[in-house]
């Protein structure tokens, strides 16, 4: 418990930090973008590349996965069929169940992993999945509903030219193959790796100034309807599936509630830019659960921390 809550610190004077940095604008009108980027595209994909690759295997595919798919899944699901009953387009269900059960792996749930659970390890199947899985699924729906047509092959190329996806599927094929990697490429790789976590961190910090939320009222229901999913439900759906289902230990059902409070991706943005729908609908969901986060992984943490 003490050592969970000690990394719940950790993160939010981080995150702190960053508020600070973004309110004082000492990094300029660009400094959040800058950070997030070389966070992105250039230390994540190393981190991720050195924990799979340096990681046994059979680590990463334990029960923990499956609790992320039914609770992803079932917030999904949930989602349509309200956006459903209330005539909404298309666009609106695709975004809005994003909003609800699509997670912040990377740029919150790597260093909440580090911190609180003990190893980013924890995050890394959940990024996998969504990744490799959700996001193409997603894409493939906006780019059908957009076009008219069904692209499968433009959304498979993109995602695998994301470097995140890159980084990890060469520390997989390490770790599966076993192939022996010389300790200086290790260090070296970590060197640059580690950097991720705390330039995720302030940049988190940085977006959280200046943000005016729920400005349409068009919007508002499912604004609403999506951050009660992703704070409330589905940290519930992933406890009661590991406790009651799968009997996980108290630690592996303390990592997958964790996981599954964490804030809306900043992905989930960035899909309805592109295809220049619902983007209040993502923006004001991103933001919400993104400080509604923090009391909900504090609460988590007194309840079921071991």
């Amino acid at each position: 418990m003490i050592g969970a809550l000690s990394g719940f610190a950790v993160v939010g004077f981080a995150v702190l930090v960053g508020y600070i940095t973004g309110r004082t604008r000492i990094l300029g009108e660009h400094g959040r973008a800058v950070l997030s980027k070389v966070a992105f595209y250039v230390c994540s994909p190393f981190l991720l590349l050195t924990i799979l690759g340096s990681a046994d295997v059979s680590t990463l595919f334990t029960d923990l996965l499956p609790v992320s798919v039914v609770a992803a899944a079932s917030i999904f699901a949930i989602f349509v069929i309200f956006a459903l009953i209330r005539r909404q387009s298309f666009g609106a269900a695709v975004i809005g169940a994003l909003g609800a059960g699509y997670v912040n792996a990377n740029n919150i749930g790597i260093p909440i992993a580090v911190f609180m659970l003990g190893g980013a390890a924890f995050a890394a199947p959940v990024i996998l999945l969504q990744l490799i899985f959700w996001a193409p699924l997603a894409l493939i729906c906006l780019d059908a509903w957009k076009s008219g047509t069904v692209r499968i092959h433009r959304t498979l190329f993109r995602t695998l030219k994301n470097p995140i996806i890159l980084g990890s599927l060469v520390g997989l094929l390490i770790s599966v193959f076993h192939v022996p990697v010389p300790q200086l490429v290790w260090e070296a790789t970590g060197l640059v790796g580690h950097a991720a976590v705390p330039l995720l961190l302030i940049a988190f910090g940085i977006s959280l100034h200046g943000t005016r939320i729920l400005r349409d009222k068009t919007e508002r229901a499912n604004i609403i309807g999506a951050s009660t999913l992703k704070l409330v439900v589905m940290p519930v759906i992933a406890w009661a599936f590991a406790a009651y289902v799968l009997h996980l230990d108290a630690h592996a059902i303390y990592a997958v509630t964790v996981l599954a409070a964490l804030p809306t991706a900043q992905n989930v943005f960035n899909y309805a830019t592109e295809y220049d729908t619902h983007v209040l609908l993502a923006r004001d969901t991103i933001f919400i659960t993104t400080f509604g986060a923090i009391p909900v992984l504090l609460a988590i943490t007194l309840l079921l921390a071991p």
